[in-house]
């Protein structure tokens, strides 16, 4: 018995060390997108970082191991502090620094359900997942409804919310004059998007969207998806056009009377490039996804 609990024990910390050990590789990087804008790559979503005179403002910071580095990487582009962080939405991978960057400062600000989701438990069934609620260190300070504008290093940054797009609570960013807008997980750029159900999520609001920042957008604008590289309007359009064109193909089967188990087997996605299955949301997760929309009771 003693053998069996300390192979366990060794066994545990082995793969808090390996864990451990995996955050320190990650590598936190910044692509200039503007003479003050930036957007930085590690693990998680992609973070809008916004630098001037009147300090910095962030838009995500992915996990909390990764807060000291992104704050590293933050502190070779301003000398400025943090003074606003703006979450897109409530999920670890762009909310999960919050605590972290709330204690060097920085005024948290998000649609009203993300506070909401984050101080109370919630349930993401697509991974069979319970996440508990976060202490109040971790909430938004400033919440709206609609939408809110701040005026910051010369710029009118206005957040709008989206209505039931990835989640409930989803944020685009628009940086109206410097012609940038952060779009969150509302945008995966070159593949099949999560759409989480559980929090509110639709196919309906994630294509109403994508035609909402198109229709704001110009052939000269920075898009910055939630996960992916810098992007533009025209790959937004191909973006949205897929997920138009599987959410008809899946109505026009269940308008045929086909069974869960046949849509499924339809390849449905049929026609789009296969690395638009290389995430972790592949072919058959993206039709089941959309399938369970809209057949699920309102």
């Amino acid at each position: 018995m003693k053998n069996l609990l300390f192979t366990f024990l060794i066994l545990s910390l082995s793969i808090i060390y390996a864990q451990a050990q995996d955050w320190d590789k990650v590598e936190i990087t910044a692509e200039k997108v503007t003479d003050n804008i930036y957007v930085l790559f590690g693990r998680g979503g992609n973070i809008g970082l916004f630098v001037g005179e009147d300090g910095v403002m962030m838009i995500d910071d992915q996990y909390a191991p990764l807060s000291e580095k992104i704050a590293a990487k933050i502190a070779e582009i301003s000398d400025k502090p943090i003074k606003f962080l703006l979450n897109t939405h409530w999920h670890g991978d762009h909310a999960g620094g919050n605590e972290n960057f709330k204690n060097k400062g920085a005024i948290i600000v998000a649609h009203e359900n993300v506070r909401k989701r984050l101080s109370t438990d919630q349930f993401m069934k697509a991974f069979s997942r319970q996440v508990e609620a976060k202490p109040e260190t971790f909430w938004p300070e400033i919440t709206f409804e609609k939408d809110i504008t701040l005026h910051f290093n010369g710029e009118d940054i206005m957040a709008f919310h989206t209505h039931n797009a990835h989640t409930d609570g989803d944020a685009i960013i628009y940086f109206m004059k410097s012609n940038v807008i952060h779009m969150g997980d509302t945008f995966f750029k070159g593949r099949f998007p999560f759409i989480d159900l559980s929090s509110g999520g639709s196919i309906d609001g994630m294509i109403a969207t994508a035609n909402k920042v198109l229709f704001i957008a110009d052939n000269e604008t920075k898009i910055i998806p939630g996960h992916g590289t810098l992007s533009n309007k025209v790959e937004l359009n191909e973006y949205r056009d897929m997920l138009m064109t599987l959410r008809d193909r899946v109505k026009s089967a269940l308008k045929e009377g086909r069974t869960a188990a046949e849509i499924k087997a339809a390849n449905l996605t049929n026609g789009f490039p296969e690395e638009w299955g290389s995430g972790f949301i592949n072919a058959e997760r993206i039709i089941d996804i959309i399938y369970t929309d809209l057949t699920r009771k309102k």
